[in-house]
């Protein structure tokens, strides 16, 4: 498990990402698990998630934050990176963000990729 926290905050919501090497859906189940034992990442307002898996099936999660998913899968798609579970955890801040929430989970998933 790779943990970036605090990649972005804007407008009072705050934005953090990790990632887990995973083969199966079973072990994105057991990934996002793991995450959510975290009392931080259990109390998020969304843990949204996406990975390719190794034979090229998208699998996505968007846990509220609608369309998020599909960001992150696209994402994985350009990077051509298999077998990496992201999730991008959001706080909420108390103001929304509209499109610009999109913008901060690219922003998120760019720091995993670059790191």
């Amino acid at each position: 498990m790779r943990q970036i926290l605090n990649v972005v905050s804007d407008r009072g919501s705050k934005y953090a990402v990790t990632g887990f090497e995973v083969t199966n859906r079973a072990e994105v189940d057991t990934a996002l698990k793991q995450l959510k034992r975290d009392k931080k990442f259990a109390k998020a307002t969304h843990n949204t998630w996406a990975v390719i898996l190794g034979d090229g099936t998208p699998m996505k999660g968007d846990d509220g934050e609608s369309g998020a998913g599909m960001v992150i899968v696209r994402m994985l798609e350009r990077a051509e990176l298999r077998e990496h579970l992201i999730v991008v955890t959001r706080w909420y801040g108390g103001t929304k963000l509209g499109g610009d929430r999109f913008r901060r989970v690219q922003d998120c998933v760019n720091a995993y990729l670059d790191g």
